[in-house]
């Protein structure tokens, strides 16, 4: 995923500077080359051996040091970086560089870099609440530099409070996000919807099918990571939602359908992932389902037309993209829905495909536009997603 890209990270003196560590593992598996500066305290906290270990690069702390190919390193790594991570960030670093003092190898590459710089503050919480710390943190983010909120909870101090270093998860996704992606999407709105949506019975039981929204969110992910702002209408699906995006629970066809009809009029994507239950129970005046007592049956209704609503409300320069999971006839049924729905394209696929379908990490899709068909092969769900992603922004280009 990050193939080609370099990350540089600055650890500086904190208890979290073991953190790092796991960080630089978590890029080098992403095929990042990482490079690890660390502060002459940070060295206290953890060894630049495992650093250098980890990476496969020199660790550099002291600013003079003469064991190193002939550069002027701090130059070299600045114009190197891609992105400039500084986690764990102690009040020192941060009071320094928004004072402009360079008196150490991390504190000269960094106002020597023009790569974004974020900085994931980790102190004590009376450290971070003192309002010359909040002063120099407020200067840096008028300055472009990028913050990443410390999260609350026992520190190593014994204090409960704010100032944890975020986990290396949280971390790593900065990066992926920042670097991992060209920003062609960037300015655009997105919406996705995705996963299954649940029609209630009694309090019990309810009609839904085997939709894991794992499609949705890969969507929803890849234009995160293209500069999107992305909007993320869920059902109650299984896969782990994709960060940096705004999520919106719903539970049933009426929920997804109020979410998207409230949220679509400003968006200039609109891609319709979730598998929504086309039926729900047809229900009496006293909210009792109707049953007869003879054979138990259950009347059922259509649920709301989310994609027709759509084709039927467009707006003006709106790109509108809908799924079409069929078992036989895909290409006929799909041209005819991407017809009726008076939409711009369907991504078809037929369940009986192995590789195909609902819960799997892959997909089979053929994209269908008025004038062409571009079929997919068995691909990873991100990888569909981006190659979806790229026929939509050749369209909108």
């Amino acid at each position: 995923m990050l193939t080609g890209k370099c990350a540089v990270i600055g650890v500086t003196g904190s208890i979290a500077a073991y953190k790092a560590a796991n960080i630089a593992s978590m890029l080098v598996k992403l095929h990042c080359d990482v490079h690890v500066i660390m502060t002459q305290n940070a060295v206290n906290f953890i060894n630049p051996i495992a650093f250098e270990t980890i990476t496969n690069n020199k660790c550099l702390v002291d600013t003079f040091d003469r064991n190193f190919q002939f550069h002027v390193a701090h130059v070299s790594l600045a114009k190197k970086a891609d992105i400039f991570l500084i986690a764990p960030a102690t009040a020192n670093i941060i009071g320094k560089i928004a004072s402009g003092i360079a008196d150490d190898m991390l504190s000269t590459t960094i106002m020597a870099t023009k790569a974004p710089v974020y900085i994931a503050p980790a102190m004590n919480t009376a450290m971070y609440e003192n309002a010359i710390n909040q002063d120099n943190m407020e200067k840096l983010k008028r300055f472009g530099y990028h913050f990443i909120e410390p999260d609350s909870g026992f520190l190593a101090c014994r204090d409960s409070g704010k100032g944890k270093l975020p986990s290396e998860k949280v971390l790593v996704d900065y990066v992926i996000r920042e670097i991992a992606c060209e920003k062609d999407l960037k300015g655009k709105k997105i919406l996705v919807t995705a996963g299954p949506t649940q029609e209630a019975l009694d309090p019990v039981r309810y009609i839904s099918n085997h939709s894991s929204g794992k499609m949705g969110f890969a969507i929803a992910r890849q234009a995160m990571l293209r500069g999107a702002e992305v909007i993320l209408v869920k059902g109650p699906a299984t896969a782990e939602v994709p960060p940096f995006v705004k999520v919106i629970d719903v539970v049933s066809a009426k929920d997804m359908f109020e979410a998207v009809r409230d949220n679509y009029e400003d968006c200039d994507i609109i891609i319709k992932s979730a598998a929504v239950a086309d039926y729900r129970p047809a229900f009496v005046s006293d909210q009792k389902i109707k049953k007869k007592d003879d054979d138990m049956s259950i009347p059922l209704e259509r649920t709301q037309d989310i994609l027709g609503y759509l084709g039927e409300h467009r707006k003006e320069g709106q790109f509108i993209c809908g799924f079409s999971m069929e078992t036989e006839n895909m290409l006929e049924n799909s041209r005819a829905k991407l017809k009726k729905k008076n939409i711009d394209m369907i991504c078809a696929n037929n369940l009986k495909q192995n590789g195909a379908g609902f819960s799997g990490d892959t997909n089979i899709v053929t994209m269908i536009t008025a004038d062409s068909e571009t079929e997919l092969p068995l691909l990873s769900k991100d990888e569909t997603a981006s190659r979806i992603l790229d026929n939509i922004v050749s369209f909108i280009k």
